[in-house]
This record gives structure tokens, sequence and C-alpha cells, in this order.
């Protein structure tokens, strides 16, 4: 299998020269590196090419590395139910840099980019309705960054008095600024934990068996 992949992998980088960055295998199946900017290219192929038809879009995703220069990769899963095989394309982009939309080559590439620019913040050319798709209306920034802080930025709540869901800039109080950066195994002080108070106590001892009454002889 790894063969005809590496054969696979040097066909594909042969019929798309100037295209193809790297194609090599790696975790059992076929990881292509292509050019941004001729990514529609490179799935076209992929999904029509005899030795390829990897007909189904698995999964568009983006990985996020904030000390390269070009700080985003778009990574593609396809699927070839005809051979069997599974590949991975994947490119660089840099941040605000954007990225051609395949899905005039995959449909079911919309969802899947829309998904990639809500988290990620990755804008896709030619996508026929790009906006967000899993955080919520008038959310701000992309949660899958690394710079993204764990507690967001605004906090949502009803209120009861608008009668409307409200959004609030998140405010910490200072007693929960206090962190010992110790596991909770060595941060633990407490000689028992809650819940296990009971744990030690010994059973009730048994009370002693009533003497029987004996009858008259």
């Amino acid at each position: 299998m790894t063969e005809s992949l590496q054969e696979l992998g040097e066909h594909v980088a042969r019929s798309l020269p100037g295209a193809v960055r790297e194609a090599a295998v790696k975790l059992g199946e076929l990881s292509v590196t292509v050019e941004r900017d001729r990514v529609v290219e490179a799935m076209t192929f992929l999904r029509d090419d005899p030795r390829c038809r990897f007909k189904v879009l698995i999964d568009v995703c983006g990985a996020d590395y904030p000390s390269r220069a070009e700080r985003f990769e778009v990574v593609y899963h396809l699927l070839s139910l005809e051979h069997n095989r599974r590949a991975r394309v994947r490119l660089s982009v840099g941040e605000d840099t954007p990225v051609p939309s395949v899905t005039g080559v995959y449909s079911a590439a919309n969802w899947f980019e829309r998904e990639t620019w809500d988290l990620y913040g990755i804008p896709f050319t030619d996508h026929p309705d790009l906006r967000r798709i899993l955080t919520d209306y008038g959310f701000e920034g992309h949660p899958m960054r690394k710079d993204f802080p764990l507690t967001g930025y605004v906090e949502v709540r009803y209120d009861e008095q608008k009668k409307r869901v409200v959004y609030e800039p998140v405010r910490l109080p200072q007693e929960f600024r206090r962190f010992d950066f110790l596991s909770p195994w060595e941060g633990m002080t407490r000689e028992v934990l809650p819940g296990d108070e009971k744990a030690d106590v010994p059973p009730p001892a048994a009370s002693p068996a009533a003497p029987k009454s004996g009858g008259a002889a």
C-alpha cells in the first residue's frame, strides 16, 4: 500500500508541475502540499484523474502556527471509494490572506469553509455564502486561533428586566485570578477530599444477641 501511494504521489506531482510543493506518504495516507493559488486546479485533478478518483470531500479544517511567516494551514481530507484510499491536501496561508474556494469542485466544501472562516478567520474567495456557522451572531474574533483568550471577549446572558439576551464584556473578579500553577494533586492541601469523609469511618459494631429465655424444666 505504501509503495502504491508513493507512486500515486509522484504521479500527482508530475501531473501538476509548479502546483505541488510536496507529495509524501505520512501516517499511511497520501499527503499533498499545494500552492494556495492553484488549490482549485489540484483538487479538480484529484477528483477527476483515473488514478486518483478522490470524489468525496470528508472535511476542511484549519491549523494555527503563530510562529510561522504564513501562520495558518488549510487542510482538506479526501476519500476515493473506487480505489479505497484517502488523501490529505494542505496549503499555507498568511493572516487575512484569502484562499480560493473549492465549492465549485466539491459542493460539500460550502459549510466546511464557513466553519474554517468562523473558527480561524481564514477568508475564502468566490464562496457563495461566507458567514459564521458555529458561533453566535455578533461574536467577536475567531476562537480556534492560538491567541484567542480562553475566557473570550464577551459573555452572553438573558436579562430579565430587558427581556432579551445581552452581551457584556468578560469581567474576572480579582479573587479568581489566584493561580498556583500546580497540578490538582500537588495543589490539594486538605487531608480529606469532599465526599470522602465517610471512607474511614468504621462500620457500627454488631449489637450483642439477646439471651434466649429458657422454658420451665
